[in-house]
């Protein structure tokens, strides 16, 4: 991680990745002075006054997402790891359990005690093979320390656990469509309510988080709260790991408080744009949250912050768009994503993906027509808020914010019959030689 002087300090430690180092420096310490010594209430009492908040996307309170689950129902509980992670643009939670699988292990233990489970899964995108054998590896060394099975570090709390490859699909990452594959059917989301907290997998309460969330859970237990809150703002409290790529001269993962400036992550940790290229706009939190201006580059990376600029934080995938990118183009590409990766399940979204596609297979070979623009806010805002899952608003907000910001550009695409960025192309050619 190129910076993570917070949660994830000891993230490069060499070996980190087994339990006798991780131990080594502090590993499942936490655990130890909290199963059976700790009622489970008062657990999820000091993750909700740290104000840790979902890092999946959502951004939903953690504490009050498991206090969500019936205390006096008869099912089984599950906890479930969401490391689906197949957001574009957003690379940090296969580095975290690549280089510390067992503050993972950690956290689910931990959260499976606060909710009462005795069994979890950590759900993986079908590319993350190599990191299922990573998990695997340390699941088998916590296993052998007695740190899983019948007898949790010698609590006498039961808990095992396991993980689960899905097939590559985009849909899983959304938690019912995830729930789903688990149980082994299609991966399609599911009509809410009930939420899973009390009807998931197998139709018993289950809690899903994200892979960074449940590693920022044995920190939060070892030193408080109050520790977590000392960085970050009010509403948006603690760290969040950014995934940054694009033209800059450092891409990677950093981790720096909530509220911090995109621009300084931008021009300071990650060292600016590479020589010749000039910023020219920003997408915050993923491909499916609308992008900012290179003008707003100086708001603050926390929840209420880019709301307020009518985007999100999201899963905190920094994409950086240089000025030679055509945003047309650009945003081509991401609608044929979501419309290959609709699931179909509901008509707004699996036949809105496929027309925001043609019309914009149209603008970009020189066939536009003088109403495409329209056509394509008319059909964003049909999908907006009406299609069966969150996915259908992930295709329809970055056209929608690629049109209030650059619509100059899709103008000139109708007009012109080519791409307004070309002579910029060109004139950079032009100084290399």
């Amino acid at each position: 991680m190129s910076r993570g002087p917070l949660l994830f300090k000891d993230i490069d430690t060499p070996g980190l990745a087994g339990i006798e180092t991780y131990k080594r420096g502090g590993g499942y310490e936490t655990l130890a002075a909290t199963l059976g010594k700790t009622p489970a209430d008062q657990v999820i009492e000091v993750v909700k006054a740290s104000g840790l908040r979902g890092r999946g996307g959502a951004g939903f309170p953690t504490g009050m997402k498991w206090s969500f689950v019936p205390k006096a129902s008869p099912k089984a509980r599950y906890i479930v790891c969401n490391a689906d992670e197949s957001e574009p643009g957003t690379f940090k939670d296969r580095e975290l359990m690549e280089k510390n699988p067992h503050l993972l292990i950690e956290g689910m233990i931990l959260a499976g005690y606060a909710i009462g489970s005795n069994l979890g899964y950590i759900y993986l995108r079908g590319e993350f093979e190599y990191i299922q054998r990573i998990l695997d590896r340390a699941i088998d060394e916590a296993r052998a320390a007695g740190l899983l099975g019948d007898n949790v570090a010698g609590s006498g709390y039961r808990f095992q656990l396991h993980t689960h490859l899905g097939a590559g699909a985009y849909i899983c990452g959304e938690e019912t469509a995830l729930l789903s594959s688990l149980e082994g059917y299609r991966g399609q989301p599911r009509l809410k309510p009930p939420f899973p907290a009390v009807e998931g997998l197998y139709a018993c309460p289950t809690v899903v988080n994200n892979t960074e969330t449940l590693m920022a859970v044995p920190p939060i237990l070892k030193n408080g709260a109050a520790w977590y809150r000392q960085w970050g703002t009010e509403k948006s409290a603690g760290t969040k790991v950014f995934s940054v790529s694009g033209p800059v001269q450092r891409p990677g993962n950093y981790e720096v408080p909530l509220g911090y400036s995109m621009k300084k992550l931008i021009e300071d940790d990650c060292g600016g744009m590479r020589d010749g290229f000039r910023l020219k706009a920003v997408i915050p939190g993923g491909s499916s949250v609308p992008l900012l201006p290179a003008a707003d580059l100086d708001t603050p990376l926390d929840y209420e912050s880019m709301n307020a600029k009518g985007t999100f934080l999201g899963s905190g995938g920094v994409i950086v768009i240089d000025d030679r990118t055509c945003i047309v183009d650009a945003l081509w590409n991401v609608t044929r994503f979501y419309e290959h990766e609709s699931c179909g399940k509901c008509t707004p979204c699996r036949e809105g993906t496929y027309w925001m596609s043609e019309v914009f297979e149209r603008l970009e070979h020189g066939k536009g027509k003088p109403n495409d623009i329209d056509l394509l806010a008319d059909v964003a805002d049909n999908i907006l808020g009406k299609s069966f899952c969150a996915l259908g608003d992930a295709a329809a907000m970055p056209v929608q914010g690629a049109l209030k910001y650059f619509r100059p550009e899709f103008e000139h695409h109708v007009m012109h019959k080519a791409c307004m960025v070309n002579r910029r192309r060109d004139e950079v050619a032009g100084v290399r030689g």
